[in-house]
């Protein structure tokens, strides 16, 4: 599976009272799905994914992914403290058509959180998950940063696709990248290199089953379109890193990173996605410039305000943010000003 670009971890939106809003997590979904993004991450950090009860996990999967354009990776947040119950829900996650588990390294028992610990856990979930997986690295909320050792050994797995480092560590990202190069694997993509899903080439077996169209004439009207065929090619792939700090996204390209999973990309898709699209087509000034563009905004709104500076920004950029779930707490008014200030030239 190819996860080359730019993905929101959504947000799980709220009704005042506490309770998940699914009409507008439709309303998101749907509105990523039609924006230059790689694919929608379900159930990460800034989707408060801790602060759900299991049946809410369940029902945020199942409606993200019936919102969800079937061109669009779909990402999995499944991690939990016990690799046992981590297998169960990306168990039920893969049977919804989700293609990739993305897993954060268990933490609670931090002193005996040894290399040990973290090989045994990862090998046992990759081992038995259905679908493959991606390692979730984010000391920042976690308190545990998963050595690059440990990286690199769990790479050679065959159902471990890559990680997403969100420690903003860009010399352990040029590291990561440095000692998994040996990691080959082949991908299924589109003629465009873009990636292929299980639920794309459903779509496009369904399509190929479909009848001819009878031609206009004898319709007595205009002609039926014909379903597009999906035409597939294969390309090389290795460990895929991904980064999940926006202010570096720049930097950990040039650095070997393949995408980010930003949550700056909830509230600004298009903008992250220049950045990505400039270095790709190798306009590195470009690329710069897209970078330095929203900096500051990604320092304080994400950096700074966390999740309930997130769901402002996606307020005022047609998304639905709404409130947080307690224990975090919405925006002061001069927060909300600020947000407001360094969100205005970054519309969506």
């Amino acid at each position: 599976m190819l996860l080359h670009g730019i993905f929101p971890p959504i947000t799980t939106p709220f009704y005042p009272d506490g309770k998940v809003y699914f009409k507008k997590l439709e309303h998101n979904v749907e509105r990523y799905s039609r924006a230059p993004l790689a694919g929608i991450v379900v159930l990460g950090s800034t989707g408060e994914a801790i602060l759900l009860s299991d049946e809410e996990r369940c029902e945020v999967l199942k409606c993200a992914r019936d919102a969800a354009e079937p061109d669009k990776v779909l990402i999995a947040g499944t991690g939990i403290e016990s690799a046992q119950e981590t297998v169960k829900l990306t168990e039920y996650a893969a049977s919804l058509g989700y293609d990739v588990a993305m897993v954060r390294t268990p933490h609670y028992y931090k002193g005996q959180m040894k290399p040990a610990s973290e090989l045994a856990f990862f090998r046992f979930v990759a081992d038995h998950a259905p679908i493959p997986v991606l390692i979730y690295n984010f000391p920042q909320a976690t308190g545990y940063d998963i050595p690059a050792d440990v990286v690199v050994e769990l790479a050679d797995h065959p159902n471990i696709l890559g990680i997403k480092e969100s420690s903003g560590n860009l010399d352990k990202v040029q590291e990561m990248v440095a000692r998994t190069r040996h990691v080959k694997r082949e991908v299924t993509v589109t003629e465009t290199f873009a990636a292929v899903t299980p639920r794309m080439l459903a779509a496009a077996k369904a399509a190929a089953a479909m009848p001819e169209p009878a031609p206009a004439e004898a319709l007595g009207g205009t002609a039926v379109a014909t379903p597009a065929r999906l035409k597939t090619r294969t390309r090389d792939a290795g460990f895929q890193v991904l980064v999940g700090s926006a202010q570096t996204l720049e930097l950990s390209l040039h650095v070997g990173a393949v995408g980010g999973i930003l949550a700056f990309a909830c509230a600004a898709p298009t903008a992250a996605f220049e950045i990505y699209t400039a270095w790709k087509e190798n306009d590195f000034a470009l690329a710069r410039q897209k970078q330095l563009r929203i900096c500051e905004a990604s320092k304080t709104v994400i950096g700074a305000l966390g999740i309930p500076g997130v769901k402002h920004a996606m307020d005022l950029n047609g998304y639905y943010g709404g409130p947080v779930r307690l224990p975090l707490l919405g925006l002061t008014a001069e927060q909300k000003s600020e947000v407001e200030r360094l969100m205005s030239g970054l519309k969506n």
